[in-house]
C-alpha cells in the first residue's frame, strides 16, 4: 500500500520525479508548483481514495456474509442512489456553498436509510427480505429521477453529473478526507467488534440462532452501518463500482472466512486497489482524466468473470 501511495503520488499528467517527491513530503523543498500539485491536489486524493478504498471493501465483506452471496455489494440496498440523486440535485439546482455536492448527497442517503426502514417496517417485523425489497424498490425510482435529470440538464452540468455518477476524486480537499477518514475508522472498529457474529452469520442463520445470537437483531444493526458508511463515502466520491464486489471475494480465496483477518485485510486491499486504479484514472489519457469507476469496472469485469468461471466459485465453496 505504501508503494501504490508513492507511486500514485509521483503519477498524473506532469511528472514529479521521488527524489523531488521525498524533499517535498520531508519539507525541505521550496515552494514550487511541483510542491502545489503533491500536497495541495495528489495527496488529499491519495488520502480520500484510501479511506473511500476502505469503507467501500469492508462494506462489501459484511453485506456478502449477511446475503450469503458473493454478487452482493455496498449499493445493493439503494444507498448509493439516494446518495447520488442528492448530489445530483445540488448539481442541477446549482447549489454554490462549500461542500454543496457532499452535504446534499449525505443527508439524501440518510433520508434514504429512513425510508427503507419505514417501508421495511410497515406490514411487520423488519427483516432481510424485507429490506433487500424496500431497496431495490428505492433504487429504481431514484434513479428515474436520475435519468429525469440527465435528460433534461444542460451540457455545461452533465459533464459534472456524468464523472459524478462514475465516479470522480478530481475535487478531493483535506476537509473531505477529514470529514470520511473518522466515520470509515470508527465504522471500522465497529464491524471488527462485529466479527465474531459475522463468523457465526456465515456458518448459517439457523446454526447462529442455536448459538444464542440474535439473527435479525444483529442483521439489521449492520445493514444500517453498512448503510451509513456506504452512503457517507458515496457522498464524497461518487458512486464506484466493483471495489465492494471484487476486493472482498479476492479476500475470502486468500484468507478464508475468517471475519477478524478478512475486514482488516479487505480494508487495507481495497485503499491500495482504489489509489492505484485513480492513479490510473489520472495517467491513462493524461492531460485528460477518465471517471475512476471506467477504471475499477475495466480491471473488476474481466477478474470478476475469472472468479465465476473457477470451480466451485460460489458462495460457501472452499
Amino acid at each position: 500500500m505504501i508503494l501504490v501511495t508513492f507511486i500514485a503520488l509521483v503519477s498524473g499528467a506532469v511528472t514529479i520525479r521521488f527524489q523531488d517527491l521525498w524533499q517535498i513530503l520531508l519539507g525541505s523543498a521550496e515552494h514550487s508548483v511541483k510542491r502545489t500539485i503533491v500536497l495541495d491536489i495528489r495527496l488529499p486524493r491519495v488520502l480520500l481514495a484510501g479511506c473511500v478504498g476502505i469503507g467501500l471493501a469492508q462494506c462489501g465483506v459484511v453485506f456478502q456474509t449477511l446475503l450469503r452471496n458473493p454478487l452482493a455489494e455496498p449499493f445493493i440496498l439503494g444507498v448509493s442512489s439516494g446518495s447520488a440523486l442528492g448530489a445530483i440535485a445540488a448539481i442541477v439546482f446549482g447549489f454554490q456553498f462549500i461542500g454543496a455536492v457532499s452535504a446534499c448527497a449525505f443527508v439524501a442517503a440518510l433520508l434514504t436509510i429512513l425510508l427503507i426502514l419505514g417501508i421495511a417496517h410497515g406490514r411487520g417485523p423488519v427483516n432481510t427480505t424485507s429490506l433487500l425489497l424496500s431497496g431495490v424498490i428505492l433504487n429504481a425510482f431514484f434513479y428515474s429521477i436520475i435519468l429525469f435529470f440527465i435528460s433534461t440538464t444542460s451540457e455545461e452540468k452533465l459533464h459534472s453529473l456524468l464523472f459524478w455518477l462514475y465516479g470522480d476524486l478530481g475535487r478531493s480537499r483535506y476537509f473531505h478526507v477529514a470529514a470520511v477518514a473518522p466515520i470509515v475508522g470508527l465504522g471500522g472498529v465497529f464491524l471488527f467488534s462485529y466479527a465474531k457474529n459475522l463468523n457465526l452469520l456465515a456458518a448459517g442463520e439457523e446454526a447462529a440462532h442455536h448459538l444464542g445470537l440474535a439473527v435479525e437483531r444483529t442483521k439489521i444493526i449492520l445493514f444500517v452501518t453498512v448503510s451509513l458508511i456506504t452512503g457517507f463515502v458515496v457522498s464524497v466520491s461518487g458512486v464506484i463500482g466493483f471495489v465492494g464486489l471484487i476486493v472482498p471475494h479476492l479476500m475470502r480465496m486468500v484468507l478464508g472466512s475468517d471475519h477478524r483477518m478478512l475486514l482488516p485485510a479487505a480494508g487495507l486491499f481495497g485503499a491500495s486497489f482504489l489509489i492505484a486504479a485513480d492513479a490510473g484514472a489520472r495517467v491513462l489519457i493524461a492531460p485528460t482524466e477518465l471517471p475512476l469507476g471506467v477504471i475499477t469496472a475495466f480491471l473488476g469485469a474481466p477478474f470478476f468473470i475469472l472468479i465465476l468461471n473457477r470451480k466451485g466459485a460460489g458462495w460457501g465453496s472452499s
